[in-house]
């Protein structure tokens, strides 16, 4: 089996949580390989995310490592076997990779929630939107570029669509919903959008008004992505040189905290909605 050049954030995911069981259970990686039945590097290697391992191999690992939570062993069995191709590998090598590793977590995800401070939710961008955000990059994007960035955004949305039983919860702060970007005709037809989304059964949007003032985590742009089994958690968190992950338990824990406390300050949704009603109105 050749390894992966580049293991995407979701495959070093389950990898990482292997190695977790194994120190949990005291367990060095040449005694794991021998009881496997394998070699030292093949542990280090799955562990590292470069080689995949089967769902009988994965079960009979997390029995050598005396794993007692079902819930984590399925939902570690259903990240193993061949990787299937997803819409976003057709965008490899075009993108940036930070897009397409959200993309795959996203789409295997059980729960999805995110705060916004300065911009709105990318799943819920229009194109013109997209667009004008792309366009204000320094030094400028090539164009072909652009439209591909635009091209994968649109079609994150499907996420939602396709998987209705997926709850969603976007925490967006006044500021990114008054912000013009690209002008007052696309500002206000992206309100327009995030109020028809809004009506989903399983998308909740939550303003937070300026009156609130200091929160925790103000000016962060966070996703985090929720799976079947909590450990399997991971957060992104936008940054100037790029995405950057979180999935420690502790890191997962003082998140999902953090999101809980914006969430009790934001407005209900219903008052959300009439929120960027006004703020429409205004334009």
């Amino acid at each position: 089996m050749a390894p992966r050049q580049t293991p995407t954030i979701r495959q070093r995911r389950f990898g990482q949580e292997l190695r977790r069981l194994r120190d949990a259970a005291g367990m060095s990686a040449p005694k794991a390989a021998e009881l496997l039945g394998t070699d030292r590097t093949t542990i280090s290697n799955v562990e590292a995310g470069r080689f995949g391992i089967s769902e009988e191999r994965l079960r009979r690992l997390a029995s050598i490592y005396e794993c007692a939570d079902p819930t984590l062993v399925d939902a570690l069995a259903a990240m193993t076997g061949g990787r299937k191709s997803g819409w976003w590998d057709e965008y490899r090598g075009k993108i940036p990779p930070d897009f397409l590793d959200l993309s795959e977590l996203e789409h295997h995800a059980s729960q999805l929630r995110t705060l916004q401070t300065a911009h709105m939710p990318g799943m819920f961008q229009t194109e013109d939107h997209a667009r004008a955000l792309f366009d204000m990059f320094i030094p400028a994007l090539p164009r072909l570029e652009i439209e591909l960035r635009i091209a994968h955004r649109l079609a994150r949305h499907d996420t939602i669509t396709k998987h209705p039983s997926v709850p969603y919860t976007g925490l967006i702060h006044e500021s990114a919903l008054r912000m013009q970007i690209g002008g007052r005709r696309v500002a206000k037809a992206q309100l327009n959008r995030l109020l028809e989304e809004s009506e989903r059964a399983n998308v909740k949007l939550l303003t937070i008004p300026f009156s609130v003032g200091g929160f925790s985590m103000a000016g962060d742009s966070v996703m985090y992505v929720a799976a079947d089994s909590h450990h399997l958690d991971t957060v992104q968190v936008d940054s100037p040189i790029g995405a950057v992950y979180f999935d420690s338990p502790t890191q997962l824990a003082n998140f999902r905290t953090r999101l809980d406390s914006v969430e009790q300050v934001a407005l209900n949704p219903s008052a959300s909605r009439d929120a960027i009603r006004d703020i429409a109105r205004d334009l």
